[in-house]
């Protein structure tokens, strides 16, 4: 059977089509946040098959075939990578309706002109015809990049990481600009002190500075900023339940909490949480004084399975969507930093679909007029990044704020065949509109909207972040 993703795939009208192919389709993509490694780009990568730059590490993959009763020998385990791709292949047609399905043809379509429906009866064609050109400098990791468009990409960077491939990548005056991202949720990760401790270790040791107090550590974070600063990037992001706002802070000296931390004692869970307050509120001031962008992504349950995080670690896909609350600590925390105009560009993800509502309202407490969009509410993120998630997390902004200053789509994967996910949105967002205009709910003013979609599929994070 021949490929269903046809050049107007979900577009259902003829005004979302005209929308998408002359407005949307062949911008560039900025891609601000994703968890791509920097080492394969400075390396410039060649994957030896389409099992190890397709299959390894994506547990949104790893979760279906578990789901199919597929071993994890053939997932995460020593199968080889032929075996790993026909097993995919098999549990491909069981995936309709879930994202995957689309994501999987478009993806094959994109980077290899695979015309097929994947199957365990195709499986052997498209795993040889998919090798084959991945030997060819075409399909090196800096190509399948350009060949995608991509204008910039943001990485996910600890605190106390070398960048040293960020450095080559620089030094090699890549096409793509490759920034790094600073995620400092380590620093503040203080439920195992014998962790967080060894932590500091590796932070003290990347900053030069013995982190003996709170304040030094703050400024071994500062110093990392500045570093950071120094090879372009614009962003940090921290990924949280929720974020904490500690009503009696009175209650809580952050130096005795830090004192029990050097003698790795266990924190109460209130001393916990002033602890993550207080490092977030020093680092909110910080990136405002550099002019960076916070993001805040809340409401993940992480590692829910012990037995197979002792088995596998983390980020193997035991994770879903928490029941955090969000409003009130979240609303006191940003003014906190606003009420001495100390309030970054913010964006906020939320990864439960009942706080959409929220978070559409929330950015606009906070927008003061000196940016345009300056808070937003980041695109439908991880088990949200879907069909039916993006147009509720569309269609919230839209009622509450105003879509036409949203900054639009990223990736956050850690594929570099992810890319044809922006042409996933580019097309949602497009039909979006397009049923509108045929409901008669929007004017067909075709100028007007093709230049309020192509500046939120780019312009308006170009202007944004202004890399």
């Amino acid at each position: 059977m021949k490929h269903f993703v046809t050049e107007d795939f979900l577009l259902t009208n003829d005004f979302a089509q005209k929308l998408y192919h002359e407005y949307a389709k062949d911008l560039p993509i900025i891609d601000y946040h994703c968890h791509l490694s920097p080492q394969d780009i400075a390396n410039n990568r060649q994957f030896e098959t389409i099992t190890k730059v397709w299959l390894e590490g994506d547990h949104y993959k790893w979760r279906a075939m578990r789901t199919l009763g597929i071993n994890e020998k053939y997932i995460t385990g020593n199968a080889s990578d032929e075996d790993k791709f026909k097993q995919w292949a098999y549990a491909v047609p069981y995936t309709l309706r879930n994202p995957l399905y689309h994501w999987t043809h478009l993806e094959l379509k994109r980077y290899f002109n695979v015309d097929d429906l994947l199957t365990e009866n195709t499986a052997d064609k498209v795993y040889k015809n998919s090798n084959e050109q991945l030997k060819s400098s075409s399909h090196n990791t800096r190509s399948l990049l350009i060949g995608m468009k991509v204008e910039v990409i943001c990485t996910t960077d600890d605190p106390a990481d070398s960048l040293e491939h960020h450095q080559k990548i620089k030094k090699d005056n890549f096409s793509i600009t490759i920034l790094p991202t600073f995620r400092p949720d380590k620093a503040f990760a203080v439920e195992n002190p014998e962790i967080y401790i060894a932590y500091l270790e590796k932070l003290s040791s990347a900053s030069g500075m013995a982190i003996n107090s709170f304040d030094k550590l703050i400024a071994a974070l500062e110093n990392r900023i500045e570093f950071f600063h120094s090879l372009g990037c614009k962003l940090s992001d921290h990924g949280l339940e929720q974020l904490y706002y500690p009503d009696n802070k009175q209650a809580y000296n952050i130096n005795t909490i830090f004192s029990k931390l050097q003698k790795k004692e266990t924190l109460e869970r209130g001393e916990i949480h002033f602890f993550k307050y207080a490092v977030l509120i020093e680092l909110g001031r910080l990136y405002h004084k550099k002019g960076w962008t916070q993001q805040y992504h809340l409401g993940a349950l992480r590692n829910t399975n012990e037995r197979m995080l002792r088995v596998l670690g983390p980020d193997t896909g035991f994770d879903s969507i928490g029941d955090f609350t969000q409003s009130v600590a979240l609303s006191k925390f940003l003014n906190e930093l606003d009420s001495t105009d100390q309030l970054a560009k913010t964006i906020l993800y939320n990864l439960n679909p009942a706080d959409n509502e929220v978070m559409g309202t929330m950015i606009g407490n906070f927008n003061d007029g000196s940016t345009k969009g300056k808070i937003q509410f980041g695109s439908a993120w991880w088990f949200l990044d879907q069909k039916d998630g993006m147009e509720k997390q569309i269609n919230a902004l839209s009622n509450l704020g105003l879509l036409s200053c949203f900054i639009g789509m990223l990736t956050d994967s850690r594929s570099f065949l992810s890319y044809p996910r922006h042409e996933y949105f580019r097309r949602i967002l497009c039909n979006l509109i397009g049923k509108d205009v045929a409901n008669g709910e929007l004017p067909a003013d075709e100028k007007w909207l093709g230049k309020i979609v192509s500046d939120i599929c780019y312009h308006n994070a170009k202007a944004y972040f202004k890399f």
